[in-house]
């Protein structure tokens, strides 16, 4: 047609050019079972995510659930530390075999193919991309309810892999307390929204410290801008994790299944409703 502007997705012709939408989505290993994939995502490093992703993994396997967690944080991977996994990740007949904790959560994380844990990945973004594509391809996930994606900070190749090749159900927003942090929860949400993921909810960690002795909540990065964050961008669920010495000690020595507490647990209830 003359006044065709090649946009089949906003056109209801069926006129002989017409083209399809190019899906980008891959298929995972014929032997995986995955039914719902959750990324935990912030457009800034060193607030939390890979705490948020162990925790929530946590939540769902002690619910019942079968949990699972792809780490998609190639050059920064710490999942395997908190989870405290040292073995080598091992290859079955049909493919490569997810690590599995204590508590029966399946693993899959660069750290655990390495030779060492301190060796640097020097890798360009596509080949970091087509690793954690790989991690969904190659990897027999075995009748998981629940994976849990930890994304690396920003909006690059990785996030753009995820959400283009892994059918991701929504995505959860992990931020800080500062004006800056609050910034970049935009550009997560806004990537969100251009991609058509759902947002399921938003976490600030390190929202508060409290007083052991008398019980009293220090926001020692400020006040808390979650609620303000949350109602800016319509997202209906929220959580505050705390700076709590005892999660860090837990993360440090590879127990953070042992952790004890309810900060996450009615956005857990949003994920099962995902």
């Amino acid at each position: 047609m003359s006044t065709c502007n090649h946009d089949c997705s906003s056109c209801a012709s069926k006129c002989g050019d017409r083209t399809e939408p190019q899906s980008f989505l891959e298929a995972p290993h014929r032997l995986s079972k995955i039914k719902k994939v959750i990324g935990v995502v912030s457009g800034k490093g060193g607030v939390g995510k890979s705490l948020v992703t162990s925790m929530l993994a946590t939540t769902m396997q002690r619910r019942g659930h079968q949990a699972a967690v792809l780490d998609a944080d190639i050059t920064g991977p710490s999942i395997p530390k908190v989870f405290g996994l040292n073995e080598r990740a091992q290859a079955g007949p049909d493919g490569l075999l997810p690590s599995v904790t204590e508590s029966g959560i399946q693993v899959m994380s660069v750290n655990l193919l390495l030779e060492n844990e301190t060796d640097p990945v020097v890798w360009r973004g596509p080949v970091i991309a087509g690793a954690v594509k790989q991690f969904w391809t190659d990897v027999i996930w075995s009748d998981v309810d629940y994976m849990f994606v930890d994304m690396p900070p920003g909006t690059g190749d990785v996030p753009i892999t995820v959400f283009q090749c892994l059918p991701v159900d929504g995505i959860v927003i992990v931020t800080s307390p500062q004006d800056l942090v609050g910034m970049i929860v935009g550009k997560a949400v806004k990537m969100a929204e251009m991609l058509n993921v759902p947002v399921l909810g938003l976490v600030e960690n390190m929202s508060y410290f409290r007083c052991p002795d008398c019980g009293e909540k220090h926001e020692i990065f400020g006040a808390s801008r979650i609620g303000e964050l949350a109602a800016q961008y319509h997202i209906d669920t929220s959580a505050r994790l705390p700076m709590d010495p005892k999660l860090a000690k837990l993360c440090d020595n590879g127990m953070i299944e042992q952790f004890e507490g309810e900060w996450i647990e009615h956005l857990a209830d949003k994920v099962e409703r995902a």
